[in-house]
């Protein structure tokens, strides 16, 4: 059998943890390798007061925290397991659950083994018994990085390169999140399908990821226009307008002057306009792969 020598338990590949500028929401993300015990968690944890939201994407479910504190009356079958405890410090996201029975296994040991964590307290597990775990992760802010036009009409394709770079570039201080393409108004002089890209990290060293990012770009991209911004922060929305307009319509590039302060741009060429409109719509797929050229 694979991974631990107790048939019983299966360790959680990785978790992490984000939290916003103030403190006031954590953003907890747990990758899986088992997608029913994954499922099972995210239908169950969802009917925990501390959690806002829960949303899959990928392998890994991604839960909105609250920080605080509650006393949860676990029900079997109905709800047998949860997240009791959420608190956020300068450095560090503490996370406690507790299950019964199988989501007791789940809730401890499965959870306590995952990468991702710098120390945990579990309880023992198995059988009937409600058991659970603290788990303290490195706090970690989002990052995400917008890159449009590397290619040429004779070579390279922009959503593969930056994928290679986003792995490339993980270490332990920086995890890859997410890769999103979106769909831009198709403009006349594009290469051909108008997209750009957006790569989301989870890491304690931002500068750092992306100086890396922006080396490898530089060394590999195929274009002269090729644009490159990053974005840090909880949450992306004030982008979310330009990304519209970029999507709706070609524009110049004066319209996002009032986000420069918000961004850190790296490549300035003419593909910095899609670079900076696909921010936004990092792990909003549907959206990002929309249309929006009045001809469907």
């Amino acid at each position: 059998m694979k991974s631990s020598n107790d048939p019983y338990s299966i360790i959680y590949p990785e978790i992490l943890g984000i939290a916003s500028e103030d403190g006031a929401s954590v953003e907890l993300i747990e990758r899986f390798d088992c997608i029913g015990g994954a499922m099972w968690v995210r239908h169950h944890y969802a009917k925990s007061p501390l959690v806002r939201h829960v949303r899959t994407i990928g392998l890994t479910n991604r839960y909105l925290l609250t920080p605080g504190a509650v006393d949860l009356d676990l029900v079997g079958s109905r709800f047998p397991a949860g997240i009791a405890r959420v608190s956020a410090s300068d450095s560090e996201i503490g996370i406690t659950y507790i299950g019964m029975g199988g989501g007791g296994v789940g809730a401890s040991i499965c959870r306590a083994g995952a990468t991702g964590v710098i120390r945990s307290e579990s309880d023992p597990c198995g059988g009937g018994k409600i058991a659970g775990s603290r788990i303290v992760l490195p706090r970690r802010q989002r990052l995400i990085i917008g890159v449009d036009d590397t290619d040429t009409p004779d070579a390279g394709a922009t959503w593969t390169l930056c994928h290679n770079i986003a792995e490339a570039v993980e270490d332990n201080a920086t995890r890859y999140l997410s890769h999103t393409i979106t769909q831009l108004y198709p403009v006349a002089y594009r290469t051909k399908n108008c997209v750009a890209v957006a790569c989301e990290f989870a890491t304690t060293d931002p500068l750092g990821c992306i100086d890396r990012f922006e080396k490898l770009l530089m060394e590999h991209t195929l274009s002269d226009e090729t644009g490159m911004a990053a974005y840090s922060g909880f949450d992306p929305s004030p982008l979310l307008e330009y990304g519209w307009k970029v999507k709706r319509g070609e524009i110049t590039r004066s319209e996002m002057d009032d986000l420069l302060p918000l961004l850190d741009v790296r490549s300035a060429g003419r593909g910095l306009i899609g670079a900076v409109a696909a921010i936004p719509f990092a792990t909003r797929f549907d959206e990002a792969l929309l249309l929006c050229d009045g001809t469907n």
